[in-house]
């Protein structure tokens, strides 16, 4: 993190950066820590970002400081490979990391996380923890665990994260939309899909 601007009004975030600038346009969507922010200046080292007041409160932003590392990821182009699950950047909240621990050669991530996002969750479905897209391990009542493998570590900021460290979680996206047709009036129930064979 190069610089961070706030004030009542509003916020801009300036980012140094290498592999990620090549082609970036103003109006680009570029995900710091998993939240879509849009690229408002540039230049050959750095991009500055526009931060809503809500987008502040959601997500972990508060806790970077200037030097802070953030991952960085451009939006997927439309004739790129897809990899990993679908991830829009659009943060559902924030949890805590409970507990890291080693095993072999992945490294173990407790997060908890509140009743709202754990709901979304699924054991061996998708979670973007900080905008990485990661496969769920366990779901318990309070919290979430996921396994990183040393690739991930390496490439991303997660490594630097320690117990009490704050993340942003992103639920699955589909998951989201079924949740929300079973919800609200749409007619669509537990009843209904199981006689259509679901």
């Amino acid at each position: 993190m190069a610089d961070i601007r706030r004030s009542a009004a509003n916020c801009t975030l300036s980012v140094d950066a290498t592999n990620v600038m090549e082609d970036l346009h103003i109006g680009d969507s570029m995900a710091v820590n998993g939240i879509c922010l849009t690229v408002v200046d540039f230049d050959r080292r750095r991009f500055t970002v526009d931060v809503m007041n809500e987008t502040w409160r959601r997500t972990s932003l508060g806790v970077l400081r200037h030097g802070s590392g953030v991952n960085l990821e451009r939006a997927l182009p439309v004739n790129g490979r897809f990899g990993g699950h679908i991830v829009t950047g659009h943060i559902d909240g924030t949890g805590s990391i409970s507990s890291v621990r080693r095993e072999g050669n992945a490294v173990w991530y407790r997060i908890a996380a509140r009743n709202e996002i754990l709901e979304g969750i699924v054991e061996k479905g998708s979670i973007a923890v900080d905008g990485i897209s990661l496969t769920v391990a366990e779901v318990t009542e309070r919290d979430f665990s996921v396994s990183i493998i040393p690739h991930t570590l390496a490439q991303t900021v997660l490594g630097e994260k320690r117990v009490g460290g704050v993340v942003n979680l992103e639920n699955d996206v589909l998951g989201k939309y079924v949740r929300n047709m079973m919800t609200t009036r749409t007619g669509l129930t537990q009843d209904l899909l199981s006689r259509c064979g679901f």
